[in-house]
């Protein structure tokens, strides 16, 4: 037989009793409500998974409370979504751990980024597990996470077995040498990865020797981010050598490194063979007026390269004209280079040169604009190409700059 028919009330009040007579805190009680709720209701909605099988969001639930950490509720309302971003979340090497046992059963993720989270090594290996078994995720940022080396041979070691990955950010993580190898064998490995940010990182010349004979052998890499690094002279000659190898790399950004005339010069060499850059970012470099015509020289025998910026790296006004002005022989427009104080700086670029009568494949502005060398003007030409003027032949890209350029004309 039933027994008589509670009140709410009192079923409430007989509840509330047990729980204080069993130690247990109000909230610590609501909480666990609001897990089964959430249990219950991944269950209800969820009806297609097999007998037996968790959600995604009861199995992330499940893992935060395994480890301790608050649930991030933008994964709870991450749905189908392609992009998963737990930016600035302070997630940790726990809060990875519990991630990681919830991005092997969704399958919808296909970028995901954890900028920024403090995860470090053992938090880069938790990940690590569950990227080796995804077969959506194709876009990885764990930038600013100090993953170290350890870190680093971790997400290496499991991008390797995981051909999905084709874009992977790792700037900002304190990777020295030490890192230089698995990334290497990184390059080696995976011929599905199309990008890789290593900036804002401490890779030395040791590391750049390391990781320059792994880019020419690397088969797929179409965008190389190396900027804000320690790459000096060897480290600088061996991305450079690696560069001249490549046959696929399209974007190489190597600024603010230090590289310098021996670093520019190997890059002009590299320009000489290379017939598969387009784009090459060396801005603030200590390039002198030698390694600016080595540069010069290397891109007046490409065909390929369209953008060349070097905003800052060349040090003085000679030097950057010696870069900029040199090559010559491409199609209108085919390259285009950032103009450095020349007109005043602004959002000046310069097409190709107009053929030299005197010398057929350089042409160098001096007088351009009708005025002496000299500050106020282009300065005089380096030796070997004096006597060689041209035409104005720059290009702006707002009307200030055609107003300011006709203005120092006159």
């Amino acid at each position: 037989m039933r027994g008589p028919l509670q009140e709410p009330g009192e079923k409430e009040g007989q509840e509330e009793g047990a729980a204080a007579a069993s130690g247990c805190p109000a909230g610590v009680r609501e909480a666990k409500k609001g897990l089964d709720a959430d249990s219950d209701s991944d269950q209800e909605t969820e009806g297609a998974r097999k007998p037996g099988e968790l959600g995604k969001d009861t199995l992330y639930l499940r893992s935060c409370r395994a480890y301790s950490v608050v649930p991030a509720s933008c994964f709870l309302r991450q749905g189908s979504a392609p992009e998963l971003s737990l930016r600035h979340r302070g997630l940790g090497p726990q809060g990875a751990r519990a991630l990681a046992h919830a991005l092997t059963s969704n399958p919808c993720i296909k970028r995901l980024d954890l900028r920024d989270n403090g995860l470090c090594g053992a938090g880069a290996e938790a990940l690590a597990g569950a990227l080796s078994r995804s077969c959506s995720i194709c876009d990885v940022d764990l930038s600013e996470n100090r993953l170290g080396a350890e870190g680093a041979q971790a997400i290496c070691a499991a991008l390797a077995v995981s051909p999905a990955v084709q874009r992977l950010q790792l700037a900002g993580n304190g990777l020295e040498e030490q890192a230089a190898q698995c990334l290497a064998e990184l390059l080696l490995a995976h011929t599905g990865l199309k990008s890789l940010d290593l900036s804002y990182n401490q890779l030395n010349d040791q590391a750049g020797e390391t990781l320059g004979p792994a880019l020419a052998e690397n088969t797929g890499l179409m965008e190389l981010n190396v900027s804000w690094n320690h790459l000096r002279g060897l480290g600088a000659i061996a991305i450079a050598r690696g560069l001249e190898a490549n046959i696929f790399l399209r974007v190489l950004d190597i600024s603010y490194n230090g590289c310098g005339d021996s670093g520019a010069s190997a890059v002009g060499e590299a320009l000489k063979t290379n017939n598969v850059l387009e784009e090459l970012y060396m801005s603030n470099n200590r390039i002198s007026a030698a390694g600016a015509l080595s540069l010069g020289l290397g891109l007046r025998v490409n065909q390929t390269l369209r953008i060349l910026a070097v905003s800052a790296s060349l040090m003085g006004e000679a030097p950057a004209q010696t870069c900029l002005c040199l090559p010559t022989q491409r199609p209108p427009h085919h390259i285009s280079a950032r103009c450095l104080r020349a007109h005043g700086g602004g959002g000046a670029r310069l097409p190709p040169a107009t053929l030299s009568s005197t010398h057929p494949s350089l042409a160098w502005p001096t007088n351009s604009f009708g005025l002496p060398p000299g500050p106020l003007g282009f300065p005089s030409p380096p030796p070997g190409l004096a006597g060689t003027q041209g035409p104005c032949r720059c290009s702006f890209s707002s009307g200030e700059d055609v107003a300011n350029h006709e203005s120092r004309r006159q």
